[in-house]
């Protein structure tokens, strides 16, 4: 007797939604106007919020799934997924003012985004293997595109850099995938992780190779070094609200699909948390380390993003309550400090090419505004109090500290202090006067890039200062403990 296919709309609503808006821009681009999508791309991204708050499980519900397990909405996947959305709201508002003159204000461009927005939904909803997989190329074929959109030299290296390297890490990834199958039989994650104990020594050394291939292929998508030579090179050739979606909205996707397979399904594998560890010592070595030496604000931003990468790759190396609830703090807020920083230098850059660090100098005496919110974003990122990225630096040195990890977070530390010469520098730079002519794009109104300045200082802050507005939801062990859906 044939049995009917387990679809339910509920988890699968907050996805429809975003992939409408890819549709509608496809499709409706050859008649409204570009600004007009965006708008209803953003409506539709806020509803997609809102489907996903009702899929809040309480105590003793049991989580919405679909496709026999395949999607699953748990409070992880609700958490993640809400942070990709304010990310992804905060890319658009930024283009909103900068499409035109970074040369991309067509309907393809919001067309390919919210396509990628689609795949890092279905990488956070994930409950298998294949769904991670789709919705990690989804992802990155747009990211490819949106790289490579701007008619310019630098897009199209930047592009092709990122395409022909990702295909790389894709490849590794799939391989990766394939052992960890061979080895386990499952490709879900429950059925992975109970599989993993009690393997034959065959199977045993296949699931290492798998789960080292896996982290090979991870470590591509998020900048771990070696693995991160693609981004100063796409993240300083791209368009910046690119730039930032990438920096931002795709890492926190490709960090869920890491918790979802070792915080979840492979959490009991062998070696694959000591080579962890290594990659990110060199990550936070290589990373702060070339930030020390960039002239260009936008490039020294993309050695940022990958020291970042290290201090919240340390949260996948605690246990899964207290790694997962540092990594659910972590994510939201590196997304809200990056994303001002970056849409002050999409407000003020004359190209796409960004800001020399030294074209800073005499910022507040022509631009207050912008150059008291990027100082803030700017301590939030060195990880100084009262800013919220103290609390999320906190959080990940605890989780690893807590499970053993001893001198990788004094490591950290250690790094966290020399990340404080290249932020506070160009803060300092603000704030001397400069007689020579304004370097910047003349003065415009941008309420958009704005608004997400307001939004991205608003929240470092008070999320600084009330730490458990955030941090009493994604706090709960239950969340993270529950990830291979044991």
């Amino acid at each position: 007797m044939l049995q009917a296919p387990d679809i339910a709309l509920a988890p699968l609503l907050p996805i429809l939604l975003v992939l409408a808006g890819a549709v509608s821009s496809t499709v409706l681009g050859f008649h409204l106007p570009r600004r007009t999508l965006t708008f209803i791309n953003l409506a539709l991204l806020v509803l997609s919020g809102i489907a996903m708050g009702l899929l809040w499980s309480g105590p003793g519900e049991v989580p919405a799934t679909a496709f026999g397990g395949g999607l699953q909405a748990d409070n992880a996947a609700v958490l993640l997924g809400l942070t990709i959305v304010v990310g992804s709201v905060m890319t658009l508002l930024v283009s909103l003012d900068t499409a035109y003159r970074a040369r991309v204000s067509f309907p393809e461009f919001d067309a390919m985004l919210m396509y990628a927005i689609t795949g890092t939904l279905l990488i956070a909803f994930s409950g298998d293997l294949i769904v991670m997989l789709i919705g990690l190329e989804i992802m990155s074929l747009a990211s490819y595109v949106l790289a490579t959109l701007q008619d310019s030299r630098r897009a199209e290296e930047s592009g092709l850099k990122y395409f022909l390297l990702g295909s790389a890490g894709s490849a590794v990834l799939i391989y990766g995938l394939a052992l960890v199958y061979g080895a386990t039989g499952s490709l879900g994650y429950a059925g992975i992780a109970e599989a993993t104990s009690g393997l034959t020594p065959g199977n045993l050394g296949l699931l290492v190779g798998g789960a080292l291939l896996l982290l090979a292929g991870f470590g591509f998508k998020v900048a771990l070094a070696p693995f991160h030579q693609w981004t100063p090179d796409v993240y300083s050739g791209a368009p910046t609200s690119v730039s930032l979606f990438l920096s931002t909205v795709v890492k926190v996707a490709a960090f869920a699909g890491m918790l979802r397979v070792f915080g979840g399904a492979l959490q009991n594998a062998p070696f694959w948390a000591d080579a962890l560890q290594i990659l990110i010592a060199a990550t936070l070595i290589i990373g702060n380390a070339a930030s020390l030496f960039q002239t260009n604000f936008k490039r020294m931003l993309a050695y940022s993003a990958v020291a970042h990468t290290g201090f919240v790759a340390m949260t996948l190396l605690g246990t899964p309550g207290l790694g997962g609830a540092a990594l659910g703090y972590y994510l939201l807020i590196y997304t809200l400090m990056t994303a001002a920083a970056l849409a002050v230098v999409a407000a003020l850059q004359r190209s796409e090419a960004g800001m020399e660090i030294s074209d800073l100098r005499g910022l507040y005496y022509r631009h207050p505004g912008y150059a008291i919110a990027l100082a803030v974003c700017l301590a939030s990122l060195a990880g100084l109090p009262p800013f919220a990225g103290f609390f999320g630096k906190y959080l990940a040195f605890q989780a690893a500290f807590q499970n053993g990890y001893v001198w990788l977070s004094i490591l950290a530390v250690l790094a966290s202090v020399a990340a404080l010469v290249y932020y506070l520098r160009p803060a300092m730079l603000m704030f001397m006067p400069d007689r020579t002519p304004a370097r910047e794009y003349p003065h415009g109104q941008r309420p958009a890039t704005n608004l997400t300045v307001a939004l991205g200082v608003a929240g470092i802050t008070v999320l600084g200062l009330l730490p458990n507005l955030w941090y009493g939801w994604v706090a709960d062990p239950a969340i993270w403990e529950l990830l291979a859906g044991r």
